[in-house]
């Protein structure tokens, strides 16, 4: 049977990682897994009470709106004026997704269409590669470096615009990064806006890790750039921010043209998340501001702990300043196994998953990503089940 738009796919590379993962744990082996970035932390308390509350209102269980209910859009626009002082008109302005990956593919079939051209940073998250081809554009990767300057990205950024024909409709953003961690200040951003102005370009930036900045870094949002409006919309998810990953909700803010042009799509394509989750959101986003802060801390206390104790055997890096992931060179004595086969060999001889850097393009390869879903005992766990295994490395 032949079929349309997967045919050009590869395997998910992570599945094979997956695969060795569930075989070791059938043989009884305790594999500490840090490979796919699904939050272990739990929904806030007053979320999970909200949503058994409104979930018996039989009322509550017909159809929704696609377009998020009032008070959820309304919770997010007042979010955006507390954290960032970037007022919103929730009626127009904002649009409630189901997911950030839901609002950012359907948008991108919004945005492009056969001939478009999106520059996407490489590596990335999948669907930032996958969103356009899906919608029958074509991709040209934008280099993202672990050591990168934002001098050298925007750059790099203009260079890729220039040399590309045709000139790119949309560019594709996300800040702090997955994989990378790369992260960037608002007069990056200031000057993304200013081109993007000058040139007739959509940016869209999707700001999943908004909230997880260490060591004093507040990621910025690029809706506080000026004219940011005239050009750019953001995607705001409450999966890391409010360990909300099952529930599906985010949002979409900003130019209220593209709003609206995703608003008419979804129109006919949902009815919007189960009405019960999306109040359970509202009152959690007014109610649990401090939420946000708590799972920080947690997170940057496992960063600390894994890539102290990585550095301790060995294994060397800078610590990422956002995200919830380490992106970490493989070592000097295993470089030549490419990504693939060291994380292959990390789960059969460390009893420890790890995503092949691979996995996330080509400007990948050279990296394992660890994501920080293990708790600090588990963590030393693992650095100890890699100083075993890693016996090249010299601490």
């Amino acid at each position: 049977m032949e079929f349309r738009r997967i045919n050009g796919m590869p395997p998910y590379v992570l599945g094979v990682i997956d695969g060795l993962k569930k075989e070791a744990r059938r043989t009884g082996a305790d594999v500490i897994d840090f490979g796919f970035g699904n939050p272990d932390l739990p929904s806030p308390e007053i979320a999970v009470d909200k949503l058994a509350e409104a979930a018996h209102m039989e009322k509550n269980h017909r159809y929704s709106q696609s377009k998020g209910i009032p008070k959820l859009r309304e919770a997010f626009a007042d979010l955006y004026l507390r954290k960032w002082n970037v007022r919103l008109d929730p009626e127009t302005e904002v649009i409630s997704t189901i997911g950030a990956k839901e609002g950012f593919s359907h948008l991108m079939w919004v945005l492009l269409g056969p001939g478009d051209c999106a520059l996407v940073p490489s590596p990335s998250y999948p669907i930032h590669i996958w969103g356009p081809l899906f919608a029958g554009a074509n991709v040209r990767d934008l280099p993202v470096g672990i050591n990168q300057t934002d001098d050298e990205f925007f750059d790099a950024l203009v260079e890729r615009f220039q040399s590309s024909w045709p000139k790119a409709r949309v560019i594709v953003l996300s800040f702090p990064h997955n994989p990378t961690t790369q992260c960037v200040d608002l007069a990056f951003f200031q000057r993304v806006v200013d081109f993007a102005r000058e040139n007739n370009v959509i940016v869209v930036h999707d700001n999943a890790y908004a909230e997880l900045g260490f060591d004093g870094y507040e990621p910025p949002s690029i809706l506080q750039a000026d004219g940011a409006k005239e050009c750019a919309v953001e995607l705001y998810s409450m999966t890391k921010s409010f360990s909300m990953a099952g529930w599906r909700v985010a949002c979409m803010a900003g130019n209220a043209e593209v709003i609206g042009a995703l608003a008419k799509l979804k129109s006919y394509l949902d009815y919007g998340t189960f009405q019960p989750i999306q109040i359970a959101a509202t009152v959690t986003l007014n109610e649990a501001q401090d939420h946000p802060k708590v799972v920080r801390e947690i997170y940057q206390s496992r960063r600390d702990a894994l890539c102290d104790g990585l550095a301790k055997i060995g294994w060397e890096f800078p610590k990422p300043k956002g995200t919830m992931f380490v992106w970490a060179p493989l070592p000097e004595p295993y470089r030549q196994m490419g990504s693939l086969e060291f994380s292959k060999m990390l789960v059969t001889d460390g009893h420890v998953a790890a995503a092949p850097g691979m996995g996330f393009g080509p400007g990948g390869e050279g990296y394992v990503r660890f994501a920080l879903i293990e708790n600090e005992q588990r963590t030393h766990q693992a650095v100890r089940n890699l100083r075993r295994a890693l016996d090249r490395l010299s601490p």
